[in-house]
Order: C-alpha cells, then sequence, then structure tokens
C-alpha cells in the first residue's frame, strides 16, 4: 500500500527478466530512482526488485520495458493484505472460499488463484500475509485470518479435518507411483469403496497396467477414483473434467454429487456445463492473470455463475471485466445455403487393434463441423486423414486444399521463441493482432515454446492455427487447458475466421458449450472405444447433439438470462418432459 492508502502491486516475470537483453531499463527510467529513492533496485543475484510502496504507479517501466515483463496494478479499492504471496513482485491471493455442505465451485480465469487457494486449504502451503522474513506461530497466524477461516485452519493445524486432494497435473502420478492402478487403489482405499469407484469411473480394464502406461484419460480417472477412495472430511477437485469424454464426465460428476451429500466438496473447473451441473455454491475468483487474485463471497451457483459472465459482482457491487460473456439463442453459423467446400468419401483405416471407418460426407463454405464422441473411437484419426497425416487404406489423399491443423498433443518445438513462430511465412498478421488480444498472446511472445505452461501452449496453438491463410482449419481439443474465457475467446475467434467467408472447419472436443457455440453442423462418432469406430455423416445441428445427447442420457436447457447451456438434472420434471418428447438438445425460443 502507497502513502495515499492505494493497493499497488508490481509484478515482474523472471522468465522473461534479463539485464543481458535489456539493461535494466526499469531502474534507468523510474522517477523515483531519479530523485534519490530506491523505488527499483537490484538485489545480490542481479534481479530488480520494485517497491510497491515507493512506486508512485506512473507506468513508465511497463511502457519502456523491452521484454514486456513489467505488469503495474493500482487497485481501486482496499483489499487487505493478502492470504498469500509467492514471493517479491509475484502473484498474490486475496481472501479464501470456506467449503460449504455439499459442492461448492470455484470460477476463474486460469492464473488466477484457484489452485494456489485449494493448496491453502488443503495444508499444502501456509499462509504469509506477503510477509516473507517472519515464520508465523500458530497464535500469530490465527490473530491475522478473517474470523471465518480460524476455525477452519484451527481444524487443518490440530489434524481434526481430514483433506483428500486430486490434483490437477494427473501426468506427475507416475513420477511418484510405481506400480499399477489396482495396487494404488487398494492403497487408497480407506472408504472400501474400491469395487464401486472401479464401476463408477470405467476402470476394470486398466487396474493390472502398471500407472507409467496410463494414457491422460486413464490418470485422470485414477486419480478421481484415488481421491474418492481415501476417508476425508474435505475432498477438493482440481479441473477433473480434462482428457474426459462427455460420458466420462457426467459419470464423475454423479459419482462427485454423491459423495457430497456426506462430505464437503470443493471444485475447480472450466468445463462450464459441467461446473454448473456439480455445484451448489460459488465463489468467483477475478484479477489480473498472474498477478494477483480476489475471492468473492459465497453465492448460489446460477447467481455466482451468471455474476461471472456478466463480469459484475452484485453484493460487492464491483464490475471486474468491462464486457459481459453473452452466448445466441441462434446457430453459430449458418452456411447451407452457400456452395460445397470440401467434399471427401467414405473412409478406412486398420491398426493392429482398431479399425475405424466413416461414410462420405460434404462440407459447405463459411461452415463448422463440430466433432462428437466417446474417446478412442477414432476422432482424431479422422481428423488426421483430412489433414494428410494418416494415409487412408482406401483411397489416396483427400484434397489439395491448405490446410491449416492444430493437433491434440502439442508439441514445444525447441530453441523456437513464440514471435519467431508467428513471424513464418503463411500467418496473416491482420488477424494474429485480433488473436493476440483475445488469447492474451502478447505477454508471451518473448518466451521459448518449452517454457510455456500447458495453458499458455494450447493458447498459441489454437491463435497460431486460426492465423494460417488456409481453406479448411481442424481443431483436435482445442479447449483443454483452457479457462472459460479463453475457451468463448477461442469460439469467437473460430466464428469471425470462418463465418462469411470460403473457409470451413472441422472441431473435435467434449466441451458441449463450445461445440454448441460454434458449430453449423454436427458429425456424431459411434462404436466400441479402443477396438472399432464409425464416424457418420455431418447432420442438422439439432439432429446431431439430440442422437449424440441421447446416447450419453442427459438433456440441455438455456439458462434464461445469460442464454447458456445448461444440464438439467436426471429425474427432473423438464428432463422428464423432453426425454418423453424426444427433446434431449433443448426446446428452441
Amino acid at each position: 500500500m502507497d502513502k495515499t492508502g492505494k493497493v499497488r502491486i508490481a509484478i515482474i516475470d523472471r522468465e522473461l527478466c534479463t539485464k543481458d537483453r535489456c539493461g535494466y531499463q526499469c531502474h534507468k527510467v523510474c522517477p523515483g530512482v531519479r530523485m534519490g529513492d530506491e523505488t527499483v533496485v537490484i538485489d545480490t543475484e542481479g534481479n530488480p526488485i520494485i517497491s510497491e510502496i515507493l512506486c508512485s504507479g506512473c507506468g513508465i517501466c511497463p511502457k519502456k520495458c523491452p521484454m514486456n515483463c513489467i505488469t503495474i496494478i493500482n487497485l481501486m479499492s482496499e483489499t487487505g493484505a493478502p492470504i498469500y504471496q509467492y514471493g517479491e513482485n509475484s502473484f498474490r491471493l486475496y481472501g479464501l472460499p470456506l467449503p460449504q455442505k455439499g459442492v461448492t465451485g470455484l470460477i476463474g480465469k486460469n492464473g488466477i488463484g484457484k489452485s494456489t487457494a485449494i493448496r491453502l486449504l488443503a495444508g499444502q502451503i501456509t499462509p504469509n500475509f506477503a510477509n516473507f522474513d517472519i515464520h508465523f506461530s500458530n497464535q500469530q497466524m490465527m490473530e491475522r485470518l478473517a474470523p471465518e477461516l480460524q476455525n477452519y485452519f484451527r481444524s487443518i493445524r490440530d489434524k481434526q479435518v481430514k483433506v483428500s486432494l486430486k490434483p490437477q497435473d494427473v501426468y506427475k502420478i507416475p513420477e511418484v507411483f510405481r506400480g499399477t492402478a489396482r495396487e494404488l487403489l487398494q492403497k487408497s482405499d480407506e472408504r472400501h469403496v474400491m469395487a464401486k469407484a472401479t464401476e463408477e469411473f470405467s476402470l476394470g480394464e486398466i487396474l493390472d497396467k502398471r500407472v507409467s502406461v496410463l494414457s491422460g484419460g486413464e490418470l485422470q480417472r485414477l486419480a478421481i477414483a484415488v481421491a474418492y477412495c481415501k476417508e476425508a472430511d474435505l475432498y477438493y477437485f482440481d479441473e477433473p473434467a480434462a482428457y474426459l469424454d462427455i460420458g466420462q464426465r457426467m459419470a464423475m460428476a454423479r459419482a462427485i454429487k454423491g459423495l457430497s451429500e456426506e462430505k464437503n466438496v470443493i471444485v475447480i473447473e472450466h468445463d462450464l456445463a459441467i461446473f454448473d451441473y456439480l455445484s451448489e455454491y460459488v465463489h468467483v475468483f477475478f484479477g489480473t492473470e498472474n498477478a494477483y487474485g480476489v475471492v468473492s463471497g459465497v453465492k448460489a451457483a446460477r447467481s455466482g455463475i451468471n455474476e461471472y459472465l456478466d463480469g459484475y459482482l452484485h453484493d460487492e457491487n464491483m464490475r471486474f471485466r468491462d464486457h459481459g460473456i453473452k452466448f445466441s439463442i441462434m446457430s453459430a453459423v449458418q452456411a447451407r445455403a452457400k456452395g460445397v467446400k470440401f467434399t471427401y468419401p467414405a473412409l478406412e483405416k486398420k491398426f493392429d487393434r482398431f479399425t475405424f471407418t466413416s461414410k462420405e460426407g460434404q462440407v459447405h463454405e463459411g461452415e463448422v463441423i463440430g466433432i462428437l464422441g466417446q474417446n478412442a473411437l477414432g476422432k482424431s484419426v479422422f481428423i488426421k486423414m483430412i489433414a494428410g497425416l494418416e494415409k487412408p487404406d482406401n483411397c489416396e489423399s483427400l484434397s489439395g486444399m491448405k490446410i491449416s491443423y492444430k493437433p491434440q498433443y502439442v508439441k514445444a518445438e525447441e530453441n523456437t521463441e513464440v514471435r519467431e513462430l508467428f513471424m513464418r511465412s503463411g500467418t496473416d498478421l491482420l488477424f494474429l493482432e485480433q488473436a493476440k488480444r483475445k488469447l492474451l498472446i502478447s505477454p508471451l511472445m518473448e518466451k521459448k515454446l518449452t517454457e510455456l505452461s500447458g495453458g499458455e501452449l494450447q493458447r498459441v496453438a489454437c491463435a497460431y492455427a486460426l492465423c494460417q491463410d488456409a481453406d479448411l482449419y481442424l481443431f483436435d481439443e482445442p479447449s483443454a487447458f483452457l479457462d472459460i474465457e479463453q475457451r468463448l475467446e477461442f469460439a469467437d475467434l473460430l466464428q469471425s475466421r470462418i463465418a462469411n467467408s470460403r473457409k470451413c472447419a472441422f472441431v473435435i472436443d467434449h466441451d458441449l458449450v463450445i461445440l454448441d457455440a460454434v458449430s453449423s453442423r454436427m458429425m456424431m462418432f459411434e462404436g466400441m472405444p479402443g477396438r472399432e469406430g464409425h464416424a457418420n455423416m455431418p447432420s442438422e445441428k439439432r439432429e446431431g447433439m439430440n442422437a449424440f445427447l441421447k446416447t450419453a442420457g442427459i438433456t440441455l436447457r438455456r439458462d434464461k438470462d445469460s442464454m447458456r447451456p445448461r444440464i438439467n438434472k436426471p429425474g427432473s420434471a423438464l428432463d422428464r418432459e423432453q426425454k418423453a418428447a424426444g427433446e434431449h438438445y433443448y426446446y428452441e425460443g
């Protein structure tokens, strides 16, 4: 806090900050330093430190920094001391959510403190109140905590409350456990529910596999089951829908809701439909990505989600985003009146243990085909054949069109900066500026691809694919690792790229909200996962969604205020009514 009482936040991205390339311009141009103050100092390791007390918030150093690694934020109101800060000029979190009876959902952008909050509540890290020189005793910590948090942390300290945590990064599981899935489940089965968990999370076929050979989806289901099997008072699930198809997501959601009837549960999730289905209460996280996060008070799920989408918190009387996120009741792109852009024949492809076939189909100009289906039915195989990366067994190359392809698993090129990637030939520089703004690519431009997080790499890959001068755009699970806002920004970018143009696209995803937002027509995949898959020809959007939702056993409705798709509670009056009418995809109004 500065002399005026305002809260000043100064963030320096240490991965970008380097004297070799910038000469520490922040120190040279700072008016405070020129007047003799220690507003910016260089520490013993040669790193600049910005004093948040002395900083005037003039904004000169962020503009002059050639590495774009400085962020200065002036908070408009007093927020109190952070409950946790990672270090000088680093991310800090204000406030914490509290578990409620049932499922409490945490909603907000990536890099805003949700996982930090879970780590604090799970006792993995301890509140430091942005003071790095003091090790707080239990009594000192309690005195600084808000009254409603004191009892919770006292229970954690006294081990009166046991916590079970499903971590975000499931790929780290093989680093700490070398045995089979069965052995890990047996070790964790404190509630004696292993048989039930095996059935609910479809783990029967992987029980005797070593954890080190499991796929992302298999690791995710195993991690959820491990957390589910433990005996605890509080359960934390961090992004449990990642890598799962819609059927697996619904099975996971039903199991967690069943668990919440006896236990308190907190969930972080970016699939908006699944998040809404799971949550009874919501805390909104807002702030600036990788700089600071603030936790709202607890809200009822529907109103909390709608306030988050609107960007305005009613109880707090605070606008944290200058625009609301809107949903259209119309199909994203209506292109059937335009000419045929691309025709592909019936396709066949055989592997050692998997056989794929598809019917022939056509794609029209300005059209996006949404692809639906369980995991391991050949959706990625189909896209790769369209892209020319897999050769069909029954025909030659499919098209001479220019194709832009975003694969399911994005690999970072060695020794390549983000800026270099976008400077390659074929990039539409005008559209790049729009993509950089919507997907927040500008702060990443000086970083190497290998230095990016999973979410950052996905944003760069989606932006790069969208910015290519192509006729056909292929996206394989673009929503993976993206937060809710980023997913919807991608949907807007894709629509603007395809609509009213002679281009077209295929999109594979398991997020129903995204597919609903971008698709003109739908393409449904059927079969036996891991053994055989078959792709039907593209159908009308309503027909395709209705058929898919029927196989998944769920119905959708639209929220009357935000118009976002919502999953009906199984067995509810509306669920029964829609199923009886054969309308699993919501009524059009």
